[in-house]
């Protein structure tokens, strides 16, 4: 997955406009490796990916576009002309790679951060005037597509609908005109601060993705952070304090204290102590981090296993003059279990029997490349992790399994293999063909499968690449029903190249690729490539599949085809399917949870479909009241509590209140989940239901 920092949107011409009330950021230039790490890509990519695509002026074209939108992709920041001036340059940006010369994209940027801080500034302005909330006036809130602004004029109207539908939001949330000027000030003024602290690997970063994606969907490249901090998702553990970090108000914030970890152990942290100054061992100086970017405190406090950290603390309840205290942390390994694979279980009637549903969640295809490469017996594995959690589900006795697999995006795909080895044995899982043509069917390698008992599998339209792999076969062999939404379609495998390796370079300099090499099919021949898995219980979602998912990519491979492998599926599940079926229809028909659940996806269709809001305030109440009612009658039905909008942003409340909202969320009730929990239970029972008529029927037989 691509770590990218969120850009706001849009370029601001170059001439400096009368809003400018503070200095120019700094302008940023790229640096020798940059360049030299560019052209080794362009190298790479244009001989070694899947689909090889020359760098030329088309592919140029390309990258420009994507660039572009990535830093505006709402066209609220950048003027016509800027765009104009841009374009000049669009099929010159490879033969610049080639030459190592980086000036197109860094001049783009340049522009950018002149664009954020004169529109902020703009915005802030607007805050010592009121609005009038009484007239009919409407904001577009889909712009992806919407022409750029062809004036200043222009873009400080679409600037004072922007102010104006975020000061709305915030009157409607019940806060007074000075608590939404001193919020939406702040608010600005963050954005605008953050255009001071970009860097030229930010920039660089930002530039070789839309230069890889614009290879194909998934090919991307890493620099030094973005390595580490894909690294950091696949082990799952790190070496550090064990604290979740948040920046507030240019303080970095203890959001979580991990248990067992050195923070938590020490007694010496609370939730929402702040972090002001960082030292390297028992004696180094400590460097002031107010004001300083997040991930770069993460680096300061990150380090190796046994060495020392000294944090100046500012305590949660201290003010700003408030008493510091100094405290040293020695960093020890830190699991990221949040990401693990966990396990609950829960009892649903079906028929006259009460079922137990042992419901597995994993997140991520989890795998300790390092660890595994070394000969650890115990490197951090999903499919490990997952086998000891079937090993406890069959001693608490339950009837089957799920395998939620919503929103994991994949990972490691040994791991995929494995996992459907734990429920099928041995056998095909998947077929793999590289870009000569050559096909690899690989298989699981188990003795037995350590789950023989009615399974199934729950994914949406964030569940890819791994999770469709594993998904696809269980569907295939027949072993369980897959129940949700159609799936990602991500049906392309990657492999991560270290260009220092290549080059032999002794130290880190030039970043990793991470690049498509083969694709993948299902046993049966297909591939879930551009279609996903589709269900064989269809759920409802809240996903948009036009600009979420393998479709939403004008450069997505197409699907293909090849010969099934030789495998042996089951029937059992395809004969149970129309009861099945037939039950869900019933059963969510009288749902109350269920029919508010198509009631609130329908009105976030209608909603996308209508692309505006209104900026009157009594349409806008009317709405709200609306809302309110349906939350109220959730709450009293026991589906959770009413959040409702408050119209801050992330950061913007206190963080115990954050806290809370999180919670809350968290544990609302799972509508989706309980009712693919019921098919399961339906399943057991027809399963239960066919294996004694087979027996009545034998001992029939014997009699005879």
């Amino acid at each position: 997955m691509r770590i990218a920092y969120v850009f706001l949107g849009a370029f601001l011409a170059i001439a400096q406009s009368a809003y400018a009330e503070v200095a120019s950021p700094p302008v940023l230039a790229p640096l020798k490796r940059q360049a030299q790490a560019a052209e080794l890509s362009a190298q790479f990519l244009s001989r070694y990916s899947y689909k090889p695509v020359p760098l030329d002026d088309a592919l140029s074209a390309r990258i420009m576009d994507g660039f572009i939108k990535s830093l505006d992709p709402d066209r609220m920041l950048f003027l016509q002309a800027d765009i104009d001036r841009f374009m000049s340059d669009r099929n010159e940006i490879d033969d610049a790679i080639e030459r190592k010369d980086l000036k197109i994209p860094f001049a783009i940027f340049n522009a950018y951060e002149q664009r954020v801080v004169d529109r902020m500034n703009y915005a802030r302005s607007l805050l010592k005037q009121g609005f009038d909330f009484s007239t009919q006036e409407n904001y577009s809130v889909l712009r992806d597509k919407a022409p750029w602004s062809q004036s200043e004029a222009e873009s400080n109207e679409l600037w004072r609908k922007r102010v104006k539908s975020d000061w709305l939001r915030l009157k409607l949330g019940g806060k007074t005109d000075a608590a939404i000027r001193e919020t939406l000030d702040k608010r600005y003024e963050n954005t605008l601060e953050r255009a001071y602290k970009f860097k030229s690997d930010d920039v660089f970063q930002s530039f070789m993705d839309a230069y890889s994606t614009s290879i194909d969907p998934h090919t991307d490249y890493f620099g030094a952070a973005a390595s580490a901090d894909f690294n950091v998702s696949m082990k799952l553990s790190l070496f550090g304090i064990g604290a979740v970090l948040q920046e507030r108000d240019d303080y970095t914030t203890i959001r979580e204290l991990v248990p067992g970890g050195p923070a938590q152990l020490s007694g010496k942290l609370a939730v929402g102590d702040r972090i002001t100054g960082v030292g390297q061992g028992k004696d180094g100086a400590i460097k002031e981090v107010v004001g300083t970017r997040l991930d770069e405190v993460v680096q300061m406090i990150r380090g190796k296993k046994g060495s020392v950290v000294r944090l100046d603390i500012l305590p949660a309840d201290a003010g700003a003059d408030g008493t510091h205290r100094v405290i040293s942390l020695v960093r020890d390994k830190i699991s990221l279990d949040k990401q693990a694979a966990r396990k609950t279980v829960l009892s649903v009637k079906a028929g006259d029997a009460t079922r137990k549903i042992g419901i597995i969640t994993l997140p991520v295809f989890y795998e300790d490349f390092e660890a595994k490469g070394k000969g650890d017996k115990d490197y951090k594995s999903a499919s490990r992790d997952v086998a000891k959690l079937l090993d406890e589900l069959k001693q608490e006795k339950v009837d089957s399994v799920l395998i939620d697999l919503r929103n994991n995006g994949g990972g490691s795909l040994d791991e995929a293999i494995d996992l459907t080895g734990l429920f099928i044995g041995n056998g095909p899982v998947v077929q793999q063909r590289r870009s000569d043509g050559k096909i690899e069917v690989k298989s699981a390698e188990f003795a037995a499968p350590v789950w023989t008992g009615p399974m199934g599998v729950l994914i949406n339209r964030g569940s890819a690449s791994a999770s469709e792999i594993f998904a696809a076969a269980i569907q295939d062999y027949g072993r369980g029903v897959i129940v949700g939404e159609p799936s990602f379609g991500k049906g392309t495998v990657q492999t991560v190249i270290d260009l220092d390796q290549i080059v032999r370079n002794s130290k880190p300099e030039f970043g990793e690729l991470k690049v498509t090499i083969a694709q993948f099919f299902r046993v049966n021949g297909g591939t879930t490539q551009l279609r996903g898995v589709t269900p064989d219980i269809g759920l409802p979602g809240l996903s948009d599949p036009t600009v979420f998912g393998e479709t939403s990519y004008d450069n997505a491979l197409p699907w293909a085809e090849i010969k099934p492998a030789n495998y042996t599926p089951a029937d059992t599940v395809t004969t149970l399917l129309p009861t099945l079926q037939s039950r869900h229809d019933a059963r969510v028909g009288s749902d109350p949870d269920f029919q508010r659940l198509l009631k609130d996806i329908a009105d976030l269709k209608a909603q996308r479909e209508k692309g505006v809001i209104s900026l009157n305030e009594a349409e806008r109440r009317k709405e709200a009241t609306a809302r309110e009612k349906r939350f109220k009658d959730r709450a009293e039905a026991g589906d959770g509590e009413d959040l409702g909008d408050d119209g801050l942003e992330a950061g913007e409340r206190s963080l115990s209140a954050d806290i809370a909202i999180e919670n809350a969320r968290k544990n609302a009730k799972d509508v989706l989940l309980d009712e693919t929990a019921a098919i399961l239970a339906d399943e057991v029972d027809l399963q239960e239901g066919m294996l004694k008529a087979a027996t009545k029927q034998t001992g029939k037989t014997d009699g005879k």
